[in-house]
């Protein structure tokens, strides 16, 4: 039974079926295990999506991270994203979640995290972005019907200020820049906001460096060693 759990057919098995269920996967290095996280598509919160879109579900990421904090076999968490945005308050918990992690966390930006994916690729220790990703920073909007009322206008404004609030607090971009960024007319036709790639992103203080994965493993297993010395 041993020599089983050993063979090595088996263990890559092992790996699929923990991508396919949660899109995530744990790896031993020489410093310790790393649990890779990834966050794709859209950012599913209170509401359900359709079947055929590609989401990450926020009810399945809170225990998980939950989990991997806790966890003793566990030292440090990868996350990797490529995100459209999604639900306002589901990636804003997340990111709370993931910045009050006491193990190591890196972030690496790939392809996109737009929107609501800014304050989770801030939200980790240290975060990385390839040179050709693209990061969307606009206003908080909502589809259907709004009520015209000042209390609207106000509750928008307030999701606004915590989402600002919060990327700033964990990047190096100031309030003034990052509001700039997202109240930009010029450079999206159809809405105000800024679409800045990865050189942008690390010169505006907004993202730590630019990297691809053998760098946020690099980095991750340095924090990790640091942790335990």
């Amino acid at each position: 039974m041993n020599n089983e759990n050993k063979n090595p057919e088996n263990e890559i098995n092992d790996l699929i079926d923990q991508i396919e269920k949660n899109g995530a996967v744990s790896t031993d290095s020489e410093n310790g295990r790393i649990y890779c996280l990834s966050i794709i598509g859209q950012i599913e919160g209170h509401y359900a999506l359709p079947a055929d879109q590609k989401s990450t579900k926020y009810e399945h990421i809170v225990p998980l991270l939950v989990s991997i904090e806790q966890s003793k076999e566990i030292d440090g968490l990868l996350i990797v994203l490529n995100t459209m945005g999604g639900d306002v308050e589901a990636g804003l918990a997340l990111s709370e979640l993931i910045a009050s992690m006491k193990k190591p966390t890196v972030s690496l930006v790939l392809g996109g995290g737009h929107s609501i994916g800014v304050p989770l690729a801030v939200s980790s220790r240290v975060s990385y972005i390839v040179p050709s990703a693209t990061m969307t920073i606009h206003p908080v909007r909502i589809s259907g019907t709004v009520i015209g009322t000042p209390q609207t206008y106000y509750y928008f404004e307030r999701m606004q200020d915590r989402i600002v609030s919060f990327v700033c607090n964990h990047s190096k971009i100031s309030p003034e820049k990052f509001k700039d960024l997202m109240l930009a007319t010029d450079q999206i036709a159809t809405d105000t906001g800024s679409i800045i790639d990865g050189k942008e992103a690390t010169s505006l203080g907004l993202i730590d460096k630019i990297g691809g994965l053998r760098d946020a493993i690099e980095c991750l297993e340095k924090l990790i060693k640091d942790e335990k010395s």
